[in-house]
């Protein structure tokens, strides 16, 4: 890994690998080996395109048997307002299509908000508490927008600590859109999210982005400024953040060293 400097002066831990696949074949294997050194991990896991050859990487570690998910306890970093946890389109749905019913864990362990609850701000405090609870995140995979967002903190003026109900920008509807056929209406208008307090919180956290689409996130994260106008820098903030990027997304990072 190459330390590269922020202008805040952080050291992140940055990774280019020459392809999407080999960086999410490493990312599972890393998952797989945290397991192994603590099987009663508490594992925060993302959704959308990026993570997807992890997850079926993971799948295939489970059906080798290479990895035992058991005792793995696990936190969603999001869901969509007003998607039932069965509706196809939310991200419960796509966990259990991806990932789920391809390893051995326990559904007691799988943690994840309630988009069709009827107090948003009830379900978010209920599920702080959980992730509480567990002792938080030994591990945190995320993967970041190209304008910067991590889960569905969304860039503003301000950003929220706690798990919050968080209006999703047309960027990220657009992103999302290959999920609902690619109809960008079809796609909810907001989302709940854990906040950025307990994303920073996790003892560790690997954020993986692919594609020249992403590349101007992934330099502003490396070598920008602290600003809630793109929440991924303050993973400055963060001593143990590794940047696992392809070429294309990498693109902007020569001599961050």
């Amino acid at each position: 890994m190459l330390p590269a400097l922020s202008r805040s002066g952080h050291a992140l831990n940055v990774r280019v690998f020459a392809t999407e696949l080999e960086a999410a074949t490493a990312c599972a294997g890393l998952v797989a080996a945290a397991i192994r050194e603590k099987p009663s991990l508490v594992l925060g896991l993302p959704t959308g395109r990026t993570p997807l050859n992890v997850y079926r990487e993971m799948g295939a570690l489970h059906r080798r048997g290479e990895v035992d998910l058991s005792r793995v306890t696990t936190f969603n970093v999001d869901e969509f307002l007003g998607l039932p946890p069965d509706d196809p389109g939310s991200f419960r749905a796509y966990m259990e299509r991806h990932l789920f019913q391809h390893v051995n864990l326990a559904p007691e362990r799988i943690h994840f908000l309630d988009g069709s609850a009827e107090r948003a701000e009830r379900e978010c405090a209920r599920y702080d508490a959980q992730l509480a609870m567990a002792g938080g995140l030994d591990l945190l995979l995320l993967g970041v927008g190209s304008n910067g967002q991590v889960a569905f903190n969304e860039p503003g003026e301000n950003l929220q600590s706690a798990s919050h109900r968080a209006r999703l920008s047309r960027d990220s509807r657009q992103a999302l859109a290959s999920f609902f056929g690619e109809d960008v209406s079809k796609v909810p208008l907001a989302g709940l999210t854990l906040g950025m307090g307990s994303l920073l919180q996790a003892r560790r956290v690997v954020l993986l982005a692919f594609g020249v689409n992403k590349a101007a996130a992934v330099t502003a994260l490396v070598r920008g400024p602290l600003t809630t106008q793109c929440p991924a820098s303050l993973l400055q903030l963060h001593g143990n953040v590794e940047v696992w990027v392809d070429a294309a997304a990498g693109r902007g990072l020569e001599g961050s060293r």
